[in-house]
């Protein structure tokens, strides 16, 4: 479902990924772990397309990707999380969410201004896709209340609601977990986990290396920019490199 080859992205003649190479397959959940630095937000803006790579190459579904805007690639069945407050204001939950729809509406700008029977329909097809998805994550309740209201737990799982509902292909999620407390650790990493079962492919990019070992397929560590390990969580854990990496130690001690 996603392929990374030779990726590298300089800032001035300091690389912040450089060479990755990195396959996940439909229907996989792959972590992405590493200490500060690592590269980890650099290599996910990059898939984005926030970032435009130096050198290397990124294909969806065998779809080379790395040439496009975000808005093509989330078009071509892209869905992202991010980790800080990216929710629109002023805006109910059930309206966030709607927007996360509108990839697959077919009417444009002339319908919607002209309210024309297509761009109606459309309109109240995405509002019953929007309280599905909020019920699926279990905000039904709050559909109506202004997103900036929900607290930080709430507004994130809020967000995933809105990427699942595009019906993505890949979904990729930006440390999710971060600021959460614990019992909102778990109940969306319960979320990932549905979503995973459904056949969702997931890139999940995070600091947090106990959720990631306990959700992901497989696990990729990036160190100074360069995959250092990859595999399933209990070899990647033992991994000395890894070990490495996150306590400091020589390696090879």
């Amino acid at each position: 479902m996603l392929q990374v080859a030779g990726l590298s992205r300089q800032f001035g003649g300091v690389y912040a990924v450089q060479d990755v190479n990195l396959e996940v397959a439909q229907g996989e959940l792959r972590g992405v772990i590493g200490p500060n630095g690592a590269g980890k937000s650099t290599l996910f803006h990059l898939i984005a397309g926030h970032l435009r790579p130096s050198a290397g190459r990124v294909a969806l579904a065998g779809e080379a990707i790395d040439r496009l805007r975000p808005d093509q690639r989330a078009n071509r069945g892209l869905a992202i999380v991010y980790q800080g407050d990216r929710i629109f204001r002023r805006m109910s939950v059930r309206e966030n969410v709607m927007v996360g729809a509108h990839r697959n509406a077919k009417h444009g700008f002339l319908e919607a201004a002209l309210r024309l029977p297509r761009c109606r329909r459309e309109n109240r097809e995405m509002q019953v896709q929007a309280d599905a998805a909020l019920e699926r994550v279990g905000l039904e309740k709050l559909a109506d209340q202004p997103a900036e209201s929900l607290p930080l737990g709430q507004q994130r799982t809020m967000q995933l609601a809105r990427a699942l509902v595009a019906k993505p292909t890949l979904l990729l999620l930006d440390e999710p977990a971060a600021g959460l407390r614990a019992p909102e650790r778990v109940q969306l990493a319960r979320l990932i986990r549905e979503a995973c079962s459904q056949g969702l492919t997931v890139l999940l990019v995070e600091h947090d290396v106990a959720l990631v070992t306990s959700l992901s397929d497989s696990i990729t560590v990036l160190d100074l920019g360069r995959v250092i390990a990859e595999g399933k969580p209990d070899a990647v854990r033992r991994n000395p490199k890894v070990l490495a990496a996150y306590l400091g130690e020589a390696q090879g001690q």
